[in-house]
């Protein structure tokens, strides 16, 4: 998966004296430009994140004001995501317009009001066009089990999960139940019956969502986020009662994401569900964006494990920490260590050396595969 730039973009002639009128206009600007989010704040240049960093979208333009910000607030929010703000101090919501669909935030802070936005792109891209590897549709295969995509906000992992998703939406005949929060990609039924659901809109909660799925006839079921007990634990009694479920964490690697999965439960259950996860776990990918060495844009970095006897004995043992090591030696089962993915892109001349030090879990050896030792 990697992200190209676009020329480079002159906006000096176009530089607004005060804001926009609207934020469509912001919006606009972020889809022609290739942004991933648009950030409007009191005292700040109206801002984006391209390629991961964020900077003016213009670097002459003035602050915004309070005032400023506060009209393009209520220029767009319902009276009822007005009254939330208010009495909640912050909402969040998928905000849909001409321009596509956009995930908002708004909330009050010191200054005022803050707005961010987090540009979707309208287009589910497949397995194929994003470049992923075989061992990522062999996941798509099973029947059962659970499937995990991690890393940190913004690196496309839910690029990657709507991309698993169209894989399994094309090539079966199943019942595919997705729960967001907001709805980003719209998936179309393919040869699958495909039903999305968004959390606060159509159902009070994951959990609640994932209740009520299982009464749904389900055969794949997507989670947007696992970030609680009771969604993880509905996640993986799901996995063992014959559905295939494809869920998210924040975690960077796969040794990480299996503590942060046991992590939530009382310590008197973690031994059953160890037990659990080592039987139900299919596989787990983590990854990262990484920007170019040329500055065009940011490549995909890719950590991948596949549940086999070795993996599944360490998940019961609790020795998640010995993983590294048995993902090093299942090469031929598409296993991939995170290092040896930033190593590979590095040698490529892809990445500058730094970034691979930075991106590195043990940065000591990711030196020396620098320095040719």
């Amino acid at each position: 998966m990697t992200e190209s730039s676009p020329p480079s973009i002159v906006v000096s002639a176009e530089t607004p004296s005060a804001a926009l009128p609207h934020v469509d206009d912001y919006l606009q600007l972020g889809k022609n430009h290739d942004a991933s989010d648009i950030h409007l704040s009191v005292n700040k240049q109206p801002s984006w994140r391209r390629y991961g960093i964020i900077s003016p979208i213009w670097d002459s333009a003035p602050p915004l004001s309070a005032q400023e910000l506060q009209n393009l607030a209520v220029g767009f929010l319902s009276e009822e995501q007005r009254s939330t703000l208010e009495s909640r101090g912050d909402v969040d919501f998928a905000y849909a317009n001409a321009l596509g669909r956009f995930r908002a935030s708004v909330i009050r802070q010191r200054l005022g009001y803050e707005i961010v936005f987090r540009i979707i792109n309208a287009t589910v891209r497949s397995m194929n066009d994003l470049g992923l590897p075989e061992t990522l549709r062999m996941l798509t295969q099973y029947h059962n089990g659970l499937v995990l995509v991690t890393g940190p906000v913004g690196c496309g992992k839910s690029t990657t999960l709507a991309a698993l998703v169209d894989e399994v939406n094309k090539a079966r005949h199943d019942h595919i139940i997705t729960l967001e929060d907001p709805i980003e990609y719209i998936i179309e039924s393919k040869g699958c019956h495909v039903t999305q659901r968004q959390v606060h809109t159509h159902t009070k909660s994951f959990g609640a969502a994932l209740r009520g799925a299982l009464r749904e006839d389900p055969d794949v079921i997507m989670v947007g986020e696992m970030r609680d007990l009771e969604t993880i634990s509905l996640a993986i009694t799901a996995s063992e009662t014959g559905h295939l479920v494809l869920g998210t964490l924040h975690t960077s690697n796969a040794a990480r994401t299996l503590d942060r999965v046991l992590d939530v439960f009382p310590s008197d259950q973690r031994d059953q569900i160890r037990i659990m996860v080592s039987e139900s776990l299919r596989g787990i990918v983590s990854q990262q964006l990484i920007p170019r060495a040329d500055g065009n844009g940011r490549v995909l970095a890719m950590e991948i494990l596949v549940n086999n006897p070795a993996v599944a004995n360490l998940i019961r043992e609790g020795k998640t920490f010995m993983l590294p090591g048995i993902i090093q030696t299942g090469k031929k089962l598409g296993m991939k260590l995170m290092d040896d993915s930033v190593a590979e892109l590095f040698r490529a001349g892809l990445i500058s050396p730094d970034e691979a030090i930075y991106r590195a879990e043990v940065k000591n050896q990711m030196q020396q595969i620098i320095s040719g030792r």
